[in-house]
């Protein structure tokens, strides 16, 4: 069973890539986002940062997901600190694997100065990259580098998927 996170700074393009990957894989996908409490969108959406305090019961919704995912799920996660991927791993209850998309800062504004209809503004993404720990060393993680097209991205991650939790 495949428990799958995709993982990055907001712009990173964790839905359009989680999406092509569950597609690819044949498995359920999740907004992570939707499960953040109305109270956390509000201080997002007012350019304030979460707090741990804020994230944890969000991390915590996204794990319990991930654990009754009986046949795999694939789920779109900023996973920005350790603390966090260790939460998600711990209550995922089973092996989960990370596709950390990342890429310079150029790349990532250009994004998110496209995305329409999100509540997470442009000036946000310096306080991502700035709490991001970049998960090196970590089991089951797969970087991919933003700058390439998400056909790549897809494929790519995909390959490795299925060569690693099959």
């Amino acid at each position: 069973m495949m428990r799958i996170i995709v993982m990055g700074v907001s712009g990173s393009g964790k839905t359009s890539v989680g999406v092509a990957i569950a597609e690819a894989l044949n498995l359920p996908f999740l907004e992570g986002d939707t499960l953040h409490p109305a109270s956390n969108v509000e201080k997002m959406a007012a350019g304030i940062s979460l707090s741990d305090d804020d994230r944890w019961p969000w991390l915590d919704k996204i794990g319990a997901e991930l654990a009754e995912a009986k046949n795999g799920l694939v789920v779109s996660c900023s996973a920005l600190k350790i603390s966090y991927r260790k939460r998600l791993r711990e209550k995922a209850n089973g092996p989960l694997a990370f596709i950390f998309l990342d890429g310079n800062l150029d790349v990532l504004r250009s994004h998110m100065s496209k995305r329409t209809g999100h509540f997470m503004p442009v000036s946000m993404l310096d306080s991502q990259v700035a709490t991001l720990e970049v998960p090196t060393g970590e089991p089951l993680v797969f970087r991919q580098d933003v700058k390439d097209s998400i056909d790549q991205i897809v494929d790519a991650s995909v390959d490795w998927l299925r060569g690693t939790l099959t």
